[in-house]
């Protein structure tokens, strides 16, 4: 007979699960697995709700294997270490993101890529490398390999900048990745969410021109008073983005509803770059007409980033004060954020103060 969540592993934690397609998230006793050698066990302090997290416990994309406890913006501090790590010490902020594994030994880990590895193991709702379920960041306690923990930089706050590790990443490598952290280049970022605002502030900490692209008038006023954009253009409004043709160096796309690829496309430059880094549940349309006549266009993809490159952003985002907008709330009101961030109700991010309310 299969031991229950609560019996699995040694170390007694407790956090939110969802049970069912409902959604709704309830006090649950699970298990962690002791500190091996090579592992990082620490104190949950704050986690970051991501919008995948809420399809995840609606199970919309049909994968959810319940219970299921979400969370993969989460950071805290060390509380053990195994007699074979080198990287951590006991009191030291860390923070862990999308993945707690990976093959380490394909061509994709071996160049830094754990994001890209068939044999990755995902925060929650995977199956670790013993068979049990992985469980996330809306729990107390949390134990994973030192090679899948991040460093925290000193005197950067973690309540606000626990995002970073998936919203900052997913932002983040792309424009590294393709080429549009230059200085000086204009960068179009669709839609003003969670991913959408932490594009912008990348794009500008990197020193390029911003202009955001939305489907939501109303925040024309936040994308270039609050949050620094230099244009806002309405994405219905075809007056505005006939201006703007041939405007762009590249843009980072972050809408997962669908939309009209072929009037972003028509805003590049030559060689201008479509990076694709929503996720929408039906597929889109893509003209190749502008792609082939318009300019040699480049529509691609990212997803989050390896393990050094999520470092390498955390460092970047300490150093350049990038910090994502964020609402802290409590335990209790899990599900009510949940509900409003399926209406859109938040800016930009939630983050569960975990360490004073679980």
């Amino acid at each position: 007979m299969a031991k229950s969540p609560e019996m699995e592993h040694p170390v007694k934690a407790i956090g939110l699960a969802a049970t069912d397609p409902s959604g709704i998230l309830s006090p649950f006793k699970f298990s962690r697995r002791a500190t091996g050698e090579h592992d990082v066990q620490f104190k949950i302090l704050y986690c970051g709700i991501c919008h995948s997290d809420l399809h995840i416990i609606k199970n919309d994309w049909g994968t959810t294997q319940y219970p299921v406890v979400p969370g993969h913006e989460i950071n805290g501090v060390v509380t053990e270490v195994g007699k074979m790590v080198n990287k951590f010490k006991v009191g030291d902020k860390v923070a862990v993101g999308c993945l707690v594994g990976s093959c380490r030994e394909c061509d994709l880990c071996t160049k830094d890529l754990e994001n890209y590895c068939s044999k990755q193991i995902i925060t929650f709702g995977s199956k670790d490398v013993d068979g049990t379920t992985t469980y996330g960041g809306y729990s107390d306690i949390m134990v994973v390999n030192e090679h899948f923990v991040l460093r925290w930089p000193e005197n950067f706050p973690m309540d606000a900048g626990a995002p970073l590790v998936c919203a900052g990443i997913t932002t983040y490598s792309p424009l590294r990745h393709y080429g549009l952290d230059k200085t000086g280049l204009h960068i179009g970022v669709v839609g003003l969410g969670g991913l959408g605002h932490m594009a912008l502030k990348f794009a500008k900490a990197f020193g390029s021109k911003v202009t955001v692209i939305s489907s939501s008038p109303n925040k024309r006023k936040d994308a270039i008073e609050k949050l620094g954009a230099d244009a806002f253009l309405f994405s219905r409004n075809q007056q505005e983005l006939q201006a703007a043709v041939g405007t762009l160096d590249g843009i980072i796309d972050t809408v997962s509803a669908a939309h009209s690829l072929a009037d972003l496309l028509s805003l590049l430059k030559t060689d201008g770059k479509l990076i694709m880094v929503g996720v929408p549940e039906k597929p889109l349309e893509l003209p190749v007409f502008p792609l082939l006549v318009q300019g040699r266009k480049v529509v691609a993809g990212s997803a989050i980033g390896g393990l050094k490159e999520t470092q390498e952003m955390l460092d970047f985002a300490a150093k350049h004060n990038v910090l994502p907008d964020v609402e802290l709330i409590t335990v209790d009101y899990v599900n009510t954020a949940m509900e409003r961030l399926k209406k859109a109700d938040v800016k930009y991010r939630f983050v569960i103060d975990v360490g004073n309310t679980i």
